[in-house]
């Protein structure tokens, strides 16, 4: 090994007889760092592990003391046998589980139909000329009732209003009654963040795509609506989120889902450690996309920096 130091002070390493000839010297192309870059990146990771340190020892203070507040409340021995009992969790466990699973099922198929409602309300909103000014004054006027009513007042209309009309035809099942209520509400939501997204796109954009020939539907569909849709997947995905949880509120109907099943086993014993169960799930459920929403944003961001979103 024979080791070369030229004028900038950068190191450089060769080995002999590495061709196939053998016997000759090849220059290497390795980097030696200085000296103070290795201390300042000693220095950087003396203060990562520090930071590290005192935010595990502050996060250990702060839970004891939250600990010792809770514990030590007068009124604690009453509190832990009346919502945190074993037992009763145990028997919750499965049947809020079971439960849980019709809260997925509406959450995928509201989902889907609360983005497929809340886009044609968004173009409906976003259509020029004036013949389609009664489609703008409707779908505006969706938007702001469903927006301003309650979402539990919305459920306990259509839940118990509809089947009071003894309309032929038309479902009683509550948890489709209840479906139908959360699609009403959300597509209010979805669509006015669908219709910010549109309106955020540069009338350049319709403008070079109406001068290459694309009537306004295509321009509309090929150009507008990809990156409207690829801005607001944040929010989108903001709103499922808040979609999810809600869907426990079909329970008021009768539904048998995660909230009902474990309403079923407080009314029986009087004990609600199955309400703790049920939030837990949620809360389980909930948090990992929360993970990837705050993921997909950030990554948009660092590509909108880099020029890779428009």
């Amino acid at each position: 090994m024979t080791v070369t130091k030229g004028e900038s002070g950068r190191e450089g390493t060769g080995r002999r007889g590495d061709m196939p000839g053998g016997g000759e010297d090849v220059p290497g192309d390795g980097y030696v760092p200085s000296r103070r870059r290795l201390e300042r990146e000693r220095y950087k990771r003396v203060r990562a592990r520090r930071a590290t340190a005192i935010a595990a020892l502050s996060t250990l203070v702060t839970g004891v003391v939250l600990y010792l507040v809770v514990v030590g409340a007068p009124g604690w021995s009453r509190t832990k046998e009346t919502f945190f009992d074993g037992q009763y969790a145990r028997e919750a466990f499965p049947r809020v589980l079971e439960g849980l699973w019709l809260n997925v099922r509406l959450l995928l198929i509201c989902g889907a139909a609360v983005l497929v409602l809340g886009m044609l309300i968004a173009v409906a909103r976003t259509l020029r000329g004036p013949v389609f000014f009664p489609l703008r004054v409707l779908a505006a006027a969706y938007t702001d009732f469903f927006r301003g009513l309650p979402l539990i007042i919305n459920l306990m209309i259509v839940v118990l209003g509809v089947p009071a009309l003894r309309l032929q035809g038309v479902t009683v099942d509550p948890v489709l009654l209840g479906g139908t209520a959360l699609t009403l509400t959300y597509s209010a939501y979805v669509a006015e963040v669908f219709r910010a997204g549109i309106e955020s796109v540069h009338p350049s954009q319709r403008a070079a795509a109406r001068s290459l020939g694309l009537s306004n539907r295509q321009a509309l569909r090929f150009v507008v609506l990809p990156q409207a849709v690829r801005r607001q997947v944040p929010p989108l995905l903001n709103d499922l989120v808040s979609l999810q949880k809600d869907t426990g509120l079909v329970s008021i109907g009768g539904a048998i889902d995660a909230v009902r099943a474990a309403d079923i086993i407080v009314g029986r014993s009087l004990n609600y450690t199955p309400y703790i169960v049920a939030g837990l799930v949620f809360v389980a459920l909930t948090i990992p996309m929360t993970r990837f929403t705050d993921w997909v944003t950030a990554r948009m961001d660092r590509q909108r920096a880099q020029g890779g979103t428009t």
